[in-house]
């Protein structure tokens, strides 16, 4: 069994906390065969719909104790349609949480839960825990601990919390598997949700909760991140200190002992107040290949001893991933800007981009704001459920906060060939040349499909389009990456949006003449393309992507590379152009509607590469006409905003008509 993750083993000196429990359950006061979530105040559902497909039925096929449990599996394309929550009854923000329950996982199956961060479900994901393959893994959008299990057997799983220092711990049938400062420090509710290929069984779960009670000096070694997941990385690692005493701490020294080195830090004349947690950033290092012990421990606080030395010394094996040769994943992420909670889209994806360069490559397919491009946009709407969503090389449809299982998972998997970009690039004309050259590793054939990405950073706008819903204004809902410290409706101002999807070339599944019927192992082939980049496209800012695309539509590997990384790789003709040109230049004939859904108005904008004549139909459902207006001779970016409050909610229908061409938009009154 290949081990996947970033495998974590803490061995801290602590005693284990007792919570004063809360709520238990062992199922044994409910019929076999009945719903709990029509049983049990603290039982329900993501939507609140009790005793149906999204409920939770009592079993006596396996059980930890006695004779019953819950079951979960998937049924549903992209997991469910079982949701199941244990309410907590309260938001906890304060003191130690201890959740702890018993799993069953079948052979070749998974796992899945989280904890929500919020009374409002769907809000505030505060953890994630992933359990396929042996492996748990725990998350709050950066991995935080690992530990193994075994299929078919029952273990258990407890989570500890100190919400009052933001420290959390795992453990695994009592043995301590991580600690860590968690990003969301409030729990109201668990969600047990089988995703895609899930088959699990849940007994004896129960929570507490207990005050804590600080020394007077204490400071707490909170979590050590070593920067990095993956072998080859060279990272900057982390000892986090906690002050867990009521004394402010002004100096703290703390040392790593890692792959044969000993390297001390100090840092004095800060302030870290009861309850704050400071960051001592360490010299880079390089993550080797194969399992390592590092120890941090701290050396001294306020030039001496604190007044509780068990939490002080953290000891963890390191065993990075070891990527496949050549492999790159791709995470697609729906996103828009009048998508309230879009926002976490955007932090996860930066994340990532920080996280895992040369490893990793993002594209944020926009949807009904300024910034869509419409194949992209049909394309990938139909593999997404919902926004924010995002896939990891095309695969199952996940928040944005739970693509590291999948990354990790698909960065070991060997790719069937590997793609290297080439161009050249005329900044007179603002024409480049692509090419897109495929080096096979295993043999292939024509169902395999190349298609050209071109990204953009750093996107800004003026118009009201860019404007940016954000539902986590004044921090009622969590954290996320500053957002909390910004407007609900963010100016475009202060927006700029990264890995933006301009173009995919030459549709969203590929070229199907890519490759040739027969492609054998160490066979080279080229595709290319050729694009004219509009003029308000920033050529310093793009991103060419290559996808190889397997023949049941999943990414089997990516590429990028700057426009220079790519002119520097050199061009290669490959016997044939695809032209983008065309495709590029319907932009200037494209009509975008924003926001959509709205309330009170909508703004269409008409980028327009000739003087042309526009009429805008505006219909029901049953084509009646609402409303009805001229531009005439409009030429290049014009904009018009509609009032569209005294309409009733429902769908309805823009007819455009620009000189002899029609486009029609669906857009919905909220």
């Amino acid at each position: 069994m290949k081990k996947i993750y970033l495998f974590l083993t803490f061995t801290i000196i602590c005693s284990i906390t007792f919570a004063q429990t809360v709520f238990s359950d062992d199922f044994e006061s409910y019929a076999v065969g009945s719903y709990i979530g029509t049983q049990s105040t603290y039982w329900t559902t993501w939507s609140g719909a009790t005793g149906g497909a999204e409920d939770a039925m009592v079993t006596d096929t396996y059980a930890s104790s006695g004779s019953n449990s819950i079951a979960f599996s998937s049924t549903g394309a992209q997991g469910g349609p079982q949701d199941v929550v244990l309410d907590f009854g309260q938001l906890y923000n304060d003191g130690i949480f201890t959740f702890e329950s018993d799993f069953y996982i079948m052979s070749g199956k998974n796992a899945y839960f989280n904890f929500q961060g919020s009374q409002t479900i769907g809000s505030i994901w505060a953890l994630n825990v992933n359990m396929d393959n042996g492996q748990v893994i725990i998350d709050d959008g950066a991995q935080q601990a690992s530990g193994s299990y075994t299929d078919q057997t029952w273990f258990t799983l407890k989570i500890e919390a100190n919400l009052t220092l933001g420290v959390w711990k795992a453990y695994i049938d009592n043995n301590l598997i991580g600690t860590w400062n968690n990003s969301v420090n409030t729990v109201a509710s668990v969600d047990l949700y089988p995703i895609q290929n899930s088959d699990f069984y849940v007994d004896d779960i129960s929570f507490g909760h207990q005050p804590y009670t600080m020394p007077n000096l204490n400071a707490m070694l909170g979590g050590l991140n070593m920067g990095g997941t993956i072998a080859g990385q060279t990272v900057t690692p982390t000892i986090t200190i906690v002050n867990a005493g009521q004394t402010a701490i002004t100096d703290a020294s703390v040392t790593l002992e890692y792959n044969g080195s000993t390297t001390p830090q100090s840092v004095s004349g800060v302030n870290i107040a009861s309850t704050s947690s400071y960051d001592i950033v360490l010299p880079s290092v390089s993550l080797t290949a194969g399992s390592s012990n590092v120890v941090a421990y701290i050396t001294s606080i306020n030039g001496g001893n604190d007044d509780d030395s068990s939490d002080d010394t953290l000891t963890q094996t390191v065993n990075p991933v070891v990527p496949a040769p050549g492999k790159m994943v791709v995470s697609e992420e729906a996103t828009g800007t009048w998508c309230q909670w879009c926002p976490r889209g955007a932090v996860y994806m930066d994340l990532f981009e920080a996280s895992y360069s040369g490893f990793w490559v993002g594209v944020a397919v926009h949807n009904g704001d300024p910034m869509t491009d419409a194949t992209y946009d049909t394309g990938f709407g139909a593999l997404i459920g919902g926004y924010p969503s995002a896939t990891v090389d095309r695969g199952s449809d996940v928040d944005p906060s739970q693509m590291t299982p999948e990354f990790l998972s698909r960065l070991q998997t060997v790719p069937v060939g590997v793609t290297q970009n080439g161009a050249t690039w005329d900044p007179v004309s603002r024409q480049l040349e692509v090419s897109l050259t495929t080096t096979f590793n295993a043999s292939a054939n024509n169902n395999y499909k190349i298609a050209c990405v071109i990204t953009e950073d750093n996107v800004t706008g003026t118009t009201s389009g860019y404007n940016q819903s954000n539902a986590y204004a004044g921090g009622g809902n969590g954290v996320m990456g500053g957002f909390e410290n910004l407007p609900s409706s963010v100016p475009a101002a202060q927006m700029v949006y990264n890995h933006v999807a301009r173009s995919i070339s030459p549709s969203f599944t590929g070229d199907p003449n890519s490759f040739p019927a027969s492609v054998n192992n160490g066979d080279v082939h080229t595709s290319n393309f050729s694009y004219t980049l509009p003029a308000e496209w920033d050529e310093n800012e793009i991103h060419i992507v290559g996808l190889l695309i397997d023949p049941q539509g999943r990414v089997d590997n990516a590429s990028k590379s700057t426009i220079t990384q790519a002119v520097s790789n050199g061009w290669i003709d490959g016997g044939g152009t695809t032209s983008i040109n065309e495709i590029l230049n319907q932009i200037d004939e494209t009509v975008q509607l924003y926001p959509n859904p709205a309330k009170e108005n909508v703004t269409i904008q008409f980028n327009l590469k000739e003087q042309s004549n526009i009429s805008a139909k505006l219909t029901d459902l049953s084509g009646k006409q609402i409303a009805f207006n001229q531009f005439e001779k409009q030429t290049g970016i014009y904009e018009s905003t509609f009032s569209i409050e005294s309409l009733n909610a429902g769908v309805y229908y823009f007819e455009f008509i620009i000189n002899d061409k029609v486009k029609v938009i669906k857009f919905i009154k909220e």
